[in-house]
């Protein structure tokens, strides 16, 4: 072959591949002519490689009379495959009318303009995934027909998870959990949602933490097909995980004993049937621990701060947290010396199963003797108000004009009962508080913060506020004479049963007169012994549970429950006392309605102190004394 015929052939190919891309070029802009598409754009997108008839098949042939739709299937087999069987797929689902399935464009956006999943502006992008699942999964509106949802996109906005997409982190988005293109329903066994495949769905982010779960208690009995055995969304939720401390967070300090460990371990199905102990949510409950928890506080141990979060082991197991050679470690976070300085006893006891012998005979002296006592006081102030009421004594009149009362209080006294009032009624509704923190009124201390600490924190300043009064009074007392003549008028003698029994048989009719004047009575003499008594009391056990690691070292190991119920109980008594007996006798008492005045100025209504024998009238020689 001669040189010229070679020339000849390469021109005639050269001319071929030149009429050939003419060709394209006039398919394209024979499209372009109806289709105004960007193709500048879309050579930039995934697909910018593809011709037009590349996903438009059929349209150089079929035009006229329509294109077949666009199967992504010929490029992309193995991903419809996985679709089509998939909840999002024609074949993975119920088919119900009115409800529409989503196609590709509908989550990767228009194929002329779209951009690939690592672009922040793809619609299946971490960052966008919300979004975009949202349209069907509801963010904010319905869903639609046939979409069962609870919401699921907003409760994932608001969840850690989702903040950490926000900021530009790595963290997991819808289709890290669900799949990308094959979504399958929970009880689908090869679903990533499926309660067996949940740890490990959580583990391709959490992997330390899910071989620490895989080896607990839980895991192990998950493992094993246990159902009532809880796995990551059991503790954590699914959408909505928020962060340890957050707030309204069922893995916070707070709501681990009510909200995660206690749905299962005080169900007594459960509890049946995989052998659990039915005690250890209410012995916890009612535990110095479970009330400072239950009031709120973050910083009081939880069901996790002793057995532990993901690596929960049997008590027999040596590697567990409350094995018996690990318990004073476990115990020591928060109780230094715990095993060595002092002996760790039982945690889960309820009362009525408590070895605690004075703890039981404090309850079985103390629960009478609240209901005798304020059942006698009810009684003999009821007496007292119906006579009164119905046959007024004469002395129960306006003082006359040349007349002057004694003071009964001085300002020394004053002073210290004030102080000791608003104490007492700081502690009352503080520490009923801290004992009911379920309670409404509770939740009137709910000011911002852990309430539980403020609760505390204010009954602990008010103790201090009402020892401090008492170390007033009795410094008072060792300063003045005259101080001490009136307390010693305070001591319980004979003529005191002499006037209680006359007081009640004038009040039962059996008496015509009432009892002689009498500046101190046995009214009087019960209040101040009984709120010496009373404070005392809880003042001692109150300081014995404040400082728990003093009371663990140095006193027995029965103290702190016996401190704990007789500090409750003498509060209960303490409390009704004031309200039935010195309410009565200061406010309602129709000899000083609507108050006794004498906390305050000093000297008390002219009945009352008539009553007592304190009036000076002008005409007589009588001088106030003492």
């Amino acid at each position: 072959m001669t040189t010229h015929m070679y020339k000849l052939l390469a021109t005639l190919v050269t001319s071929l591949l030149l009429g050939l891309q003419a060709a394209d070029a006039q398919e394209d802009n024979a499209c372009n002519d109806c289709h105004e598409v960007d193709v500048a754009h879309f050579e930039t997108t995934p697909h910018g490689s593809a011709a037009c008839i590349d996903c438009h098949v059929g349209a150089d042939r079929r035009h006229r009379r329509g294109l077949d739709p666009v199967d992504c299937g010929e490029c992309h087999a193995e991903i419809l495959a996985e679709q089509i069987v998939s909840v999002h797929g024609p074949q993975g689902v119920q088919r119900i009318p009115g409800m529409e399935l989503p196609s590709c464009s509908g989550c990767h956006g228009d194929l002329h303009a779209m951009t690939p999943a690592s672009e922040p502006s793809s619609p299946v992008h971490a960052s966008r995934q919300g979004e975009t699942c949202g349209t069907c999964h509801g963010a904010g509106q319905p869903a639609p027909p046939g979409v069962h949802t609870i919401r699921p996109i907003e409760a994932y906005t608001a969840s850690v998870h989702a903040a950490r997409v926000a900021s530009g982190e790595h963290g997991p988005s819808c289709s890290d959990c669900h799949s990308a293109h094959s979504p399958l329903p929970a009880v689908d066994p090869a679903s990533s949602i499926n309660r067996l495949n949940v740890p490990d769905t959580c583990g391709s982010c959490h992997a330390e933490i899910t071989a620490q779960y895989e080896q607990s208690i839980h895991g192990l009995a998950a493992t094993a097909g246990v159902r009532g055995s809880p796995v990551c969304t059991d503790c954590h939720g699914e959408h909505r995980i928020l962060a340890v401390g957050a707030e309204g967070s069922p893995v916070s300090a707070t709501n681990i004993p009510i909200r995660v460990c206690g749905p299962c371990h005080s169900d007594l199905r459960l509890g049946e049937k995989y052998g659990l102990d039915a005690d250890q949510v209410p012995s916890y409950k009612d535990s110095f621990h479970g009330l400072a928890s239950r009031a709120g506080v973050q910083r009081v141990a939880n069901c996790a701060s002793c057995h532990g979060v993901h690596n929960i082991l049997p008590s027999s197991d040596p590697n567990s947290h409350i094995h018996r050679d690990n318990l004073a470690q476990t115990c020591g976070k928060c109780h230094l010396g715990a095993g060595s300085r002092f002996a760790i006893g039982p945690v889960h006891v309820l009362a009525e199963q408590t070895p605690n012998i004075v703890a039981y005979w404090i309850r079985a002296i103390y629960i009478p003797l609240i209901w005798v006592t304020v059942l006698g006081m009810l009684a003999h102030n009821l007496l007292d108000l119906i006579k009164k009421t119905r046959y007024p004594e004469p002395r129960l009149r306006k003082p006359p004009e040349r007349c002057k009362i004694k003071e009964r209080m001085s300002s020394p006294f004053r002073f210290a009962h004030g102080v000791a009032a608003v104490s007492f009624m700081v502690l009352v509704f503080t520490g009923f508080a801290l004992k009911y923190p379920e309670s409404w009124w509770a939740g009137l201390l709910q000011l911002g913060g852990e309430d539980g600490e403020l609760r505390g924190l204010l009954h602990r300043i008010a103790a201090v506020g009402l020892i401090g009064a008492c170390f007033f009074h009795f410094a008072h007392l060792a300063v003045s004479v005259r101080a001490r003549r009136q307390i010693a008028a305070l001591l319980p003698g004979f003529a005191d049963f002499k006037e209680f029994a006359h007081r009640i048989g004038y009040n039962l009719g059996r008496r015509s007169e009432p009892p002689a004047p009498v500046r101190i009575g046995y009214v009087e003499k019960i209040e101040y012994w009984a709120a010496l008594w009373g404070t005392a009391i809880t003042a001692i056990t109150g300081l014995l549970l404040w400082f728990e690691n003093f009371t663990l070292t140095w006193l027995p190991g029965w103290v702190p429950e016996a401190a704990t119920v007789l500090h409750f109980l003498e509060a209960i008594l303490a409390t009704l006392a004031i309200l039935v007996w010195h309410f009565y006798f200061v406010i309602f008492d129709p000899a000083v309605y609507p108050m006794d005045a004498a906390w305050l100025t000093g000297t008390p209504p002219f009945s009352r102190a008539e009553e007592r024998g304190e009036v000076i009238y002008e005409d007589s020689t009588e001088q106030q004394g003492d």
